[in-house]
């Protein structure tokens, strides 16, 4: 489905979800892009215009404006005949995110699909005898919402992921996070599934 005026998309950012459309500002909890610079959100649902697609192909893009301080929340605690009293206050940390683009109306979304066209042409000259390799690194990529997972869920969910999914999980892990609980429950779940096959 074609991004329209009247379009809209709903995504997932932090484990909140929110309906957005081109050019709109919103609040989210703190991101760790920084500013200035573009990402691309889980886009869960396309609409508009009467119709819908769950579950699109679709790419959202997203700028970080900057990061903020929300409104200042007071809490007060209060005891009744023991004079007792406390008060203390919260900020949550928060990011400004600026929808540039759904669909395919960006400069980075209508560059990245170029990219990945060349790739795949230069890729089975080089490779022509190992094909199952070749194929491999297309689907290598972490799970979905991989950023959001604690290391916890790593060490459970990674049981149930292919190879893969496994060494793509690792890489970024080492590259971005580098959490050495996640990195010692991915390493060992990827051993495991070595030695079965």
């Amino acid at each position: 489905m074609a991004a329209t005026k009247s379009s809209y998309a709903i995504i997932s950012v932090g484990g909140k979800q929110y309906r957005v459309r081109e050019g709109e500002k919103l609040l989210v909890d703190r991101l760790k892009t920084d500013e200035g610079k573009t990402f691309n959100p889980d886009v869960l649902f396309l609409g508009g215009d009467g119709d819908g697609t769950l579950s699109p192909r679709t790419q959202v893009t997203a700028k970080v404006v900057g990061h903020v301080l929300g409104d200042k929340i007071r809490i007060g605690k209060r005891r009744a005949k023991t004079g007792y009293r406390k008060q203390t206050g919260f900020r949550a940390h928060l990011s400004q995110i600026e929808i540039q683009s759904i669909g395919g109306g960006g400069k980075h979304a209508a560059a990245a699909p170029a990219a990945v066209k060349e790739e795949p042409v230069a890729k089975p000259k080089a490779e022509a005898k190992a094909p199952p390799a070749a194929a491999a690194p297309a689907s290598a990529e972490p799970p979905r919402g991989y950023e959001d997972f604690t290391v916890a869920d790593i060490a459970e969910k990674s049981k149930r992921w292919k190879i893969e999914q496994l060494e793509a999980a690792l890489k970024f892990e080492k590259k971005n996070a580098n959490r050495k609980g996640a990195i010692a429950a991915l390493e060992s779940a990827l051993a495991a599934k070595q030695e079965k096959n």
